[in-house]
């Protein structure tokens, strides 16, 4: 014990020097490795067209992103010179939105880091040099305000107004640009013209009235300005869709055993056989696959189709959907009805049908209610297991004062300094951000298991709640325990100094400032940990894990036609996570923004590389999964106002320990929250109802295009797009290389057709197709075929 408290009282100041040298070994490594990334992807990526330009290939009908050189950096061109109103045709609103919400970041913070550099940083210099001995800082407690006080503070709560005013201005110029972004994309032909712009949403439909009559008698009881074209009511479709996705699964097996058996243009010798039944592959019986698999098939279209056409004898849920005449008249009825629950339902614009999730569609409250009581409950527990890695990362950022109760890292310490510095400021972060990894995918998981409507609302929600357990874990509890740890190390040292028990209960008047100086110093922490964020986002840029995994999958799994359509095409942009990881970064860059500046300008940094990334990867490589038109912006902007009143209130905390709460000084930091929270109330006011509604004016609604209900209700467009997926979705057709197709002759034994098979998977092309002997179709697929993304029922 005598030793451990000689050590924890001769390392106090050499520690000092621990964290610049974390810090300087982070930023040198990272931006090493980012150097290195950003080179090896200049070097790939015109030999890698298929992973770092899919969207070249597979793109929305006819608009395909800009054309890019082969040279080593013929990427920039085209990010440079294209604008937004280009990229709002290519990309779509939500890619726009997220784009422009990183340009918000990137100029808001690079205007934070020169009020705070220029006008903090000074101060806090003299500060110290005047005032603090120098065996008592460093050159990074130097730049804060962790050993200021007096009337030096006054200046730290100026720019805190400064800040404020910064983000004020600067998301009311972003909000009012995206409202107009939100009424260009209202406007544009793609969505005028697509049927669901045009339809009303019903749920929570009273079981007397869930019938078509029904729905009409809903909306006769509201006194619309317009009346509906057609109404349906939904249907209950059991199993369908199990049986749908068991059918599916099987061609996919189906294919992977034609592809294996005739790999390279040959039959193989053995003919391919499966167990059915036993366990652990002893017992079952033994069959041939491909008669198998055909025959299972052919059983499942038939049970398939005879499902369907018993859909109308079902019963009908508590959902249902009702046609508009034009556009601009279904946001005026829904503006109207918005709130007013006619008959105890609830109408609203319906959302993109590819967006709804079907299977949550029919929830009655009391499922609804046990749902999300035991998601809630399971949602509690996995953040709670997640906050155990804190313990790790609090360790490992506060080596300096652990080491002196751990033998081998006090003596790896005096062994090699910039080796502990090194894995001090490198080991936090990236564990961190390993453990961060797959939250949120179970996040989003228990927010579909709860009862989320559409995948954008899931969106939505998990940034909601991943955002808050960041929030509360990294930035709250992680603070905490660093304060543990060095409130536990100032008693040691009281013990030292042989204080009585007595000495050390009067000493405690001295925790409020050692709590300051804690939090203070956790920026040492944040400056390793946007350096890994920087890298994660040249990495990203890089996609050198997509690279080696496709190529892996190629050479190793059969390579079915499906399976490269699939590993190829591109992949969907999950802005939940993106947007959540952001918004975190822009909260520790506000909450310290006062305290620590340089942590500012690390996040500023980060935010200009994100920028310019995530235009390339939207541009040229992600899609978005389902159009929302920019609806998350509300969501995010609003947890940017939140992080402005972690930062005043961590300010309020500093000013009351430095000052004391008893002098009310404080309250000179309250005025910029009363300031966000008016902030907030005008964007209710004047953005948000602009935001949600086209609001068409007199012109446009007299040029709208009519649609009459004659052409609605003969020809079932409601229900066609509105009915559940399962009714009119088409089944998978086997599909196999047109090299491998004369085979099949010598696989099947009796007369094989020709015809040809209209596939989905390709845009509603029609191929060449043979039927085999068992009634079975397959699709005859060039591997080497140029296949267009085109448009599906999303804009038709």
């Amino acid at each position: 014990m005598a030793s451990i408290i000689n050590n924890t009282l001769s390392n106090t100041d050499n520690s000092r020097t621990l964290a610049p040298a974390a810090v300087g070994s982070q930023v040198a490594l990272m931006s090493v490795v980012s150097v290195v990334t950003i080179l090896l992807f200049n070097f790939l990526r015109p030999q890698n067209k298929i992973i770092y330009e899919p969207k070249v290939k597979y793109h929305e009908g006819d608009k395909p992103p800009p054309r890019i050189s082969d040279s080593l950096f013929g990427w920039l061109p085209p990010l440079i010179h294209t604008k937004e109103p280009e990229l709002l045709d290519k990309i779509g609103l939500d890619a726009v939105a997220f784009l422009r919400f990183l340009r918000l970041l990137r100029t808001l913070f690079s205007g934070i880091a020169i009020l705070t550099c220029g006008i903090l940083i000074p101060i806090n210099v003299v500060y110290n040099l005047k005032n603090v001995p120098s065996k008592n800082r460093d050159i990074l407690s130097m730049l804060t305000i962790r050993d200021v006080s007096g009337n030096f503070l006054y200046a730290h709560v100026v720019v805190t107004y400064l800040i404020t005013f910064l983000i004020v201005f600067c998301v009311n110029m972003h909000w009012r640009a995206m409202v107009q972004l939100r009424h260009t994309w209202f406007r544009s032909p793609e969505y005028l013209q697509s049927f669901y712009a045009r339809t009303l949403q019903v749920r929570h439909v009273p079981k007397k009235l869930q019938s078509d009559e029904g729905l009409n008698a809903i909306f006769g009881s509201v006194k619309m300005p317009y009346p509906t074209t057609s109404v349906h009511i939904g249907r209950k479709v059991g199993k369908l869709p199990e049986l749908i996705d068991y059918h599916n699964q099987t061609v996919r097996e189906f294919e992977e055993v034609l592809v294996k058996y005739l790999k390279g243009g040959k039959i193989k010798s053995k003919r391919p056989t499966i167990r059915i039944g036993g366990h652990c592959g002893l017992g079952g019986t033994t069959k041939d696959a491909i008669d198998f698999y055909t025959v299972k098939l052919k059983r499942t279209e038939a049970a398939i189709e005879e499902y369907r056409t018993q859909i109308d004898t079902r019963k009908a849920e508590n959902y249902g959907f009702a046609s508009m005449a034009a556009v601009p008249y279904a946001h005026i009825v829904a503006k109207m009805i918005a709130g007013k629950h006619p008959k105890g339902t609830e109408i609203q614009l319906a959302p993109n049908p590819k967006d709804i999730i079907w299977s949550n569609m029919n929830n009655s409250d009391a499922e609804l209610a046990r749902k999300r009581m035991l998601g809630f409950l399971w949602l509690s527990a996995v953040c709670f297991f997640n906050t155990v890695p804190l313990f790790i990362i609090s360790i490992l950022a506060n080596l300096d004062s652990v080491k002196s109760y751990v033998p081998f890292l006090e003596a790896w310490y005096n062994d090699s300094e910039f080796s502990f510095a090194v894995v001090s400021g490198v080991l936090p972060p990236a564990i961190s951000g390993f453990f961060g990894f797959f939250l949120p995918i179970i996040m989003r998981w228990l927010t579909k298991y709860m009862g989320g409507l559409t995948h954008s609302k899931l969106d939505r929600a998990v940034v909601a709640r991943y955002f808050t357990f960041l929030i509360i874990s990294q930035l709250i509890i992680f603070t905490l325990l660093g304060v543990i740890f060095n409130s536990v190390e100032q008693i040691i040292i009281q013990i030292g100094r042989k204080a009585s028990f007595k000495e050390i209960i009067a000493n405690l008047h001295e925790l409020p400032n050692s709590i300051n100086r804690t939090y203070i110093n956790q920026a040492s922490y944040w400056l390793t940990f946007f350096p890994l964020r920087g890298f994660l986002a040249v990495f990203d840029l890089a996609q050198i894990i997509n690279l080696v995994w496709l190529s892996f999958k190629t050479h190793v799994f059969g390579r079915t036609p499906r399976d490269i359509r699939e590993w190829t095409q591109p992949p969907d942009f999950e802005y939940a996570v993106y947007y959540s990881n952001i918004l975190f970064m822009s909260a520790v860059g506000l909450v310290f923004a006062p305290l620590a500046p340089l942590v500012v300008v690390a996040a500023a940094i980060v935010f200009w590389m994100s920028s310019w990334v995530y235009k390339y990867q939207l541009m040229f490589v992600f899609v978005s999964k389902v159009e929302s038109g920019g609806r998350i912006w509300n969501v995010v902007i609003n947890r940017l106002l939140f992080c402005v009143l972690l930062m005043q209130a961590l300010m309020i905390l500093t000013t009351g320990l430095q000052f004391g709460f008893k002098s009310f000084l404080w309250l000179s930091v309250v005025p910029p929250i009363l300031i966000v929270f008016a902030f907030k109330l005008y964007i209710n006011r004047t953005y948000l109802p602009a935001f949600y509604y086209f609001t068409p004016t007199e012109e446009e609604i007299k040029v709208a295009k009519i649609h009459s209900e004659r052409a609605d209700a003969t020809s079932n467009r409601l229900e066609k797009r509105f009915g559940h997926p399962a009714l009119h979705t088409e089944l998978f057709t086997p599909m196999l290389h047109k090299n491998m197709m004369p085979l099949l002759s010598q696989v099947y034994q009796g007369k094989i057709g020709n015809d040809h098979a209209k596939l989905d998977e390709y845009g509603g092309q029609n191929m060449e197709a043979q039927i085999v002997p068992g009634g079975i179709k397959i699709a005859a697929i060039d591997q080497v075929c140029v296949v267009l993304r085109i448009c599906g029922d999303d804009f038709c």
